[in-house]
């Protein structure tokens, strides 16, 4: 039986960052596992978690094969009781697996934004690194951590864990997202995505010690 982390990464621009730093800190031994790739998704042979992390699709597009394999992975993780870490499209995969939906956000959350939080020792308040377009409704039965003017933030389900934003990211790894989002950005009157991030720049530091308080309460729950 593995004792292993399952990190689900899509795309190159979508690295696991602060949660590798996070496990390496904590000896928790992890494989990345690039899901935008044609190669079968690894055996649930008992994980110590699996998380799935952002992605450009959103977990209702079940016509591209990837999503649809991931949906009926991480469908299956939960039966079997693997804890699953969810990450902004992470998170709307566990919640749609939960019998969340999916949905668009009322309003874009990209940049740096705070959470209105149950429980600070648990999901800290941010301000957090967020870049989604799409959000996800409470799944029956979860536990809601924290909310925004978007939606719900971050949820709990047994020994699962669900956020929409970012606590793996950097400004460095969102940047590139703005790189590639400047067409859409500017259908919304936004001329320089990289200016969101930096505007956050002395946030920082404190949302590293968050994901790293965030992933402990995780990991806390998952054992």
């Amino acid at each position: 039986m593995s004792r292993t982390a399952l990190i689900l990464q899509h795309g190159d621009w979508g690295p696991p960052g602060v949660l590798a730093e996070w496990c390496a800190a904590r000896k928790i031994a992890f494989e990345v596992h690039h899901a935008q790739s044609r190669a079968p998704l690894p055996e649930l042979n008992g994980q110590a978690f699996v998380a799935s992390l952002g992605s450009p699709h959103n977990p209702d597009e079940e016509h591209i094969d990837q999503v649809a394999a991931e949906v009926a992975f991480i469908g299956e993780a939960v039966r079997r009781d693997v804890p699953v870490l969810g990450l902004c499209f992470g998170g709307q995969m566990l919640a749609k697996v939960l019998g969340g939906t999916i949905e668009r956000a009322p309003a874009p959350e990209l940049g740096w934004h705070a959470v209105e939080t149950v429980d600070p020792a648990v999901v800290p308040a941010g301000p957090w690194l967020q870049w989604h377009f799409d959000a996800f409704t409470l799944p029956p039965g979860a536990e809601q951590l924290a909310v925004s003017d978007a939606g719900v933030q971050a949820f709990a389900y047994g020994r699962h864990l669900g956020v929409q934003f970012h606590p793996e990211s950097t400004i460095e790894i969102v940047r590139q997202w703005a790189q590639a989002d400047r067409e859409r950005l500017q259908a919304l009157g936004i001329d320089d995505g990289e200016a969101l991030l930096e505007r956050g720049r002395r946030h920082a530091g404190e949302a590293r010690a968050a994901a790293f308080e965030l992933f402990d309460a995780f990991w806390e729950r998952a054992r």
